[in-house]
């Protein structure tokens, strides 16, 4: 009998990098982030007032800064990259982004980053009962989100409770008195911010340009190194996230919850977490049900990117950065409080991602148009049609 050849085996661990090597790279990437975010507001300080002025004026109307916030996840496939560029912008040195303005929008990125395992159920369309398992635990994240912003979007403009309620947080999580701390993490993430200030410098004819280049270039290093991080926790912590999701079936909810939300933490990407649901609920392994909370819990582990870009903010307006990171996570704490614990209420997006997967198996061009214009023409077109009645 003929033995393979030794090739043929197979050899993950070969391919793993070495844990000590993997915390280097990650502590790495992670300055890099931080050196992004502080760029990134860095940027807007230097662009000019009118041109700041302008933009913030079109999400003073909150439901622009929604579309926004939709839009730019979406197509960055990505609500942290979309957070944590939201907190460089409210933490800038100078004319930052109202805090008020920047909340509808990290509500948006709530709702945009639920694209990445919709579109991952579509891979399950060739089989009808398996499609029809896989979408509407897609869906159901979807639906929690769109609801979630449906009831505390207008709760917020009405009452302010979410920045209110994140700007005391911040009050007591930077302590009483205002002493001052020289920070050796942020001298650091200053002193690795000079090289992409030189660069943008020598890139930019004048100021505005040079602004606008700093601006470009951060984005892509936060896209990069946010990207870089998840495909090294992903290769490093896919085995541990199954077995995670995999005892959290059979547990109740606040156990189902924890697990998303260690899940997401470890791997840095609510996307991945919940397109890891698709596939299994496809294959009947999980329900709709059993996947809702594990949803939940990941909408809450991502906001920790969002906190994560608020230590990188210096300055007056450091603050200001931390509490939209916050009003990340109290959004996503209140819309958990506010539908899972009453069964009436869970079973709403429950009910709603069940119909429309139904109608999905009957029209799979229903699916397809659901994706287009529910994540891209929406919101594009909303904003749009602001800008020219403006």
């Amino acid at each position: 009998m003929d033995l393979p050849p030794p090739s043929a085996a197979p050899e993950p661990e070969a391919r793993e990098l070495h844990p000590l090597v993997r915390t280097i790279v990650l502590l790495a990437l992670l300055y890099l982030f931080l050196v992004a975010v502080n760029g990134l507001g860095a940027g807007f300080k230097s662009l000019g007032q009118d041109l700041l002025d302008t933009f913030f004026a079109a999400t003073e109307n909150p439901f622009v800064g929604l579309m926004v916030g939709i839009l730019a996840t979406t197509l960055v496939q990505s609500s942290s990259v979309t957070t944590a560029s939201i907190v460089g912008l409210v933490a800038a040195p100078l004319n930052p982004l109202p805090v008020a303005n920047a909340i509808p929008m990290i509500m948006g990125a709530n709702i945009g980053t639920t694209v990445t395992n919709t579109v991952a159920s579509l891979a399950h369309m060739g089989r009808k009962e398996e499609f029809r398992r896989a979408f509407a635990v897609a869906t159901c994240h979807d639906f929690f989100n769109y609801l979630a912003v449906m009831v505390l979007l207008p709760l917020e403009l009405a009452t302010g409770f979410l920045g209110r309620s994140a700007t005391a947080l911040t009050r007591v999580l930077s302590g009483v008195g205002g002493a001052d701390f020289d920070s050796p993490i942020k001298a650091a993430i200053k002193a690795g911010g000079h090289p992409l200030e030189l660069l943008a410098g020598a890139l930019g004819p004048t100021e505005q340009w040079a602004a606008a280049v700093q601006i470009v270039l951060s984005g892509i290093l936060i896209f990069a190194s946010l990207m870089a991080i998840v495909a090294v926790m992903r290769s490093a912590m896919r085995s541990r996230v199954e077995a995670l999701v995999s005892r959290a079936l059979g547990k109740n909810a606040v156990v189902a919850i924890a697990v998303g939300v260690v899940a997401t933490v470890m791997v840095q990407s609510s996307s991945i977490t919940t397109s890891l649901l698709v596939p299994l609920a496809g294959a009947g392994v999980l329900t709709l049900g059993q996947a809702f909370p594990v949803t939940l819990g990941a909408n809450i582990g991502t906001t920790v990117t969002a906190l994560l870009a608020a230590l990188a903010a210096t300055g007056e307006n450091a603050a200001a950065g931390l509490t939209i990171a916050l009003v990340h996570l109290l959004f996503n704490l209140a819309g958990t409080l506010l539908v899972y614990p009453t069964e009436a209420v869970r079973n709403v997006p429950l009910r709603l991602a069940r119909g429309l997967a139904d109608l999905a198996v009957k029209s799979r061009a229903l699916a397809i148009f659901y994706v287009i214009v529910l994540f891209y023409l929406v919101p594009a077109a909303f904003a749009f049609l602001n800008q020219m009645l403006r």
